[in-house]
């Protein structure tokens, strides 16, 4: 069962892990360009002060993340954010993003079904249409996106480097108006 729940200070231990020593999520597939090095204390003071800042949400307050639990597991993420990489976004369309830290939960329908429910969410907070973005070497995360109904937006060729290979930045949106997609 996939579950989408707000983060409790448990979790903080895994983002500490997720970030210093099981990586591959991170350097392998989500913007692995962008990846940095970094450390068990700042992470743990960092996820400590994200808690803290999170932990006492109304729950009327409009989440802008919510942890992943798999058969009460946590295993990742789902985030929105409104500041797009190389496009414009006046309009505050929200993009939304994910990831799957745990590698044993990841080809079991996990991202496809928290994604659709995230976009569930957004869409019953008013959301219209959701972008996602990604680049042209993340197989899984594409899939996700066709199965969800995204269809391509933009494309910047050979944008991203990635183990020395070049890719395209790409901007999927997915029309919520549209029949039910989700």
């Amino acid at each position: 069962m996939i579950v989408l729940r707000d983060m409790i200070e448990s979790d903080i231990e895994d983002y500490v892990r997720w970030f210093t020593t099981e990586t591959e999520w991170g350097k392998e597939w989500d913007a692995p360009w962008e990846w940095e090095e970094t450390t068990e204390e700042a992470e743990r003071e960092s996820w400590t002060e994200y808690y803290e800042s999170v932990k006492d949400l109304p729950p009327e307050e409009p989440r802008k993340k919510f942890e992943i639990e798999f058969d009460g597991r946590h295993v990742g993420w789902v985030s929105r954010y409104f500041d797009l990489d190389h496009l414009e976004n006046p309009e505050k369309i929200p993009a939304v993003g994910i990831d799957i830290a745990e590698q044993d939960a990841r080809s079991h329908g996990v991202g496809t079904e928290a994604l659709r429910q995230f976009i569930d969410y957004l869409k019953a907070q008013g959301a219209t249409c959701v972008y996602t973005q990604t680049w042209s070497g993340n197989a899984r995360m594409l899939r996700t996106a066709e199965k969800l109904g995204f269809v391509p937006y933009d494309r910047v060729k050979d944008l991203r480097t990635v183990r020395g290979q070049q890719y395209d930045a790409l901007t999927l949106k997915l029309d919520l108006n549209e029949g039910e997609q989700t």
